[in-house]
């Protein structure tokens, strides 16, 4: 089965994670087929804004713990982590430089990896009851790679907020701080994603293109040194005592015990 599904409804394509028994967690295959999905819609020329969505109640809970707790147990971990967050690395600057709009249809939780999917996006539609959070510090692990994103979008005061607290906010809260740029409810989340896709498309291409790298590119010019020192800070954390503990506690729902 494969883990990213692709629908056409021109202008609109959507890409939907399908791993809904796994809260569309992300694993390495499932990024792969994310990028290889991008890499599609662009060549689709009747294809003019990409809706990115999730299947399920879901629409990403982050990186797959169990396969990262599977990686610390090998040989070759340290580079492996290095590996995995030079693979996200790829994927959001792919996203941030696509030359059409990203239209996050946010269906429910976006978390960890999953909210660095949704600030990677240009435009962001969630359901009342879809939620935002970075709980990386509760499990020992760094935000480094979708912390520059966060700060990019909101400025550093509240991600300073929301990354230190590691709390999760409600789509109201995540509205009022255009994390989320409109609420609609759960079930037109879709709908109204590609109503935005057939806005865009009523623009030049080319136009959109300019604008997207004057935002990215030039605008956040910064941006891609701050993302690789992120997987940096990221890949490290893995590494360390207390992602072991953290990732182990969350997957036997327990407390951590922080030495």
């Amino acid at each position: 089965m494969l883990l990213v599904d692709l629908k056409k409804h021109v202008p609109s394509g959507t890409i939907i994670l399908n791993r809904r028994d796994k809260r569309n967690a992300l694993t390495r295959e499932t990024m792969f087929e994310l990028k290889q999905a991008l890499e599609d819609f662009r060549q689709e020329r009747k294809v003019r804004a990409v809706i990115l969505t999730g299947a399920g109640e879901a629409f990403c809970s982050g990186m797959d713990l169990e396969e990262m707790l599977a990686t610390s147990k090998r040989p070759d971990a340290q580079s492996q982590w290095y590996s995995d967050a030079v693979q996200y690395k790829e994927l959001i600057e792919a996203m941030l430089r696509f030359p059409k709009p990203i239209i996050a249809a946010v269906n429910g939780p976006a978390v960890a990896g999953g909210a660095g999917l949704v600030l990677a996006s240009d435009i962001v539609v969630a359901g009342e009851g879809a939620s935002f959070a970075l709980p990386e510090p509760r499990r020992g692990l760094v935000a480094g790679l979708v912390s520059p994103l966060l700060t990019f979008r909101i400025g550093a005061g509240y991600a300073a907020n929301l990354l230190l607290s590691a709390r999760t906010i409600d789509a109201a809260e995540a509205l009022r701080v255009q994390l989320f740029h409109e609420l609609v409810k759960d079930d037109l989340v879709w709908a109204r994603a590609h109503a935005l896709a057939e806005e865009c498309a009523k623009s030049a291409p080319e136009s959109i293109l300019l604008t997207k790298r004057m935002l990215n590119e030039n605008i956040g010019e910064h941006l891609n040194v701050l993302l690789s020192a992120g997987a940096a800070a990221s890949a490290t954390a893995r590494t360390t005592e207390a992602a072991q503990e953290g990732l182990a506690a969350f997957l036997e729902k327990r407390a951590p015990n922080w030495r």
